[in-house]
């Protein structure tokens, strides 16, 4: 498994999904303050509406299907989004998801 996090665009099947989702975004919090690793929206088909994402877990992908583009920005924001992590876990409102208690996908509002 590639380390995380992804390139925007990669396609993913998670652990026991049929569907594939395709990365839009990282580091996605939802109505409880719970931080997952990455967005995504359903491939083919894309954002149907903006309000309809899925977020998950880096553990929870069984496969990699597609590489998204990768260039020496996406590396460095790459190492960005672990040092927005790293200060975020300093924060107490923040609580990060844990793989045992995330479901295969969770809708963000």
């Amino acid at each position: 498994m590639k380390e995380k996090y992804l390139p925007i665009g990669t396609i993913v099947t998670l652990q026991g999904a049929t569907k594939k989702i395709m990365i839009v975004g990282y580091c996605p919090m939802d109505n409880n303050k719970k931080v997952y690793d990455y967005s995504a929206c359903t491939y083919p088909e894309g954002i149907i509406t903006a309000d309809k994402t899925l977020a998950f877990n880096h553990s929870q992908i069984a496969s990699i299907d597609f590489m998204g583009f990768e260039s020496q920005e996406q590396i460095d924001f790459n190492s960005q989004i672990k040092t927005m992590l790293a200060q975020l876990e300093t924060i107490k409102q923040v609580q990060f998801s844990e793989d045992v208690n995330v479901p295969k996908t969770n809708q963000i509002n």
